[in-house]
């Protein structure tokens, strides 16, 4: 990925979860927050509620595709946490595009008084 890291830390995490802004689907909520840095960190959440470890893996694949497609379309300087809902694991990485430059790419715009 060209202008992203992955975020790692719970406090990272947190930070975006509490004091950052969200943008919610059916199959996945991403929460957003200025990391004040030049480059975006990406954090994936996927809970055991999701299913087995093979879907989880499957549905940090498909989110991790659909970002690295959508990347230089999104703003740098973003904490972008991704959290994954019930019914991801038969989507296809097309469906999570079509979400992020619908619907998350123009709410990170109007957060950071873009357009």
């Amino acid at each position: 990925m060209l202008f992203t890291v992955r975020l790692k830390d719970n406090k990272g995490f947190m930070r975006a979860f509490k004091k950052g802004a969200y943008v919610g689907g059916g199959m996945v909520t991403v929460y957003f927050f200025p990391n004040k840095t030049p480059y975006n960190r990406l954090g994936i959440s996927v809970s055991k509620k999701i299913g087995c470890a093979v879907e989880r893996n499957r549905a940090k694949r498909i989110i991790r595709a659909a970002y690295a497609e959508c990347e230089p379309m999104i703003p740098i300087g973003y904490d972008v946490v991704f959290v994954a809902r019930n019914g991801i694991a038969e989507k296809k990485s097309t469906d999570i595009v079509r979400f992020i430059k619908t619907r998350v790419i123009k709410e990170i715009d109007k957060k950071a008084g873009n357009k």
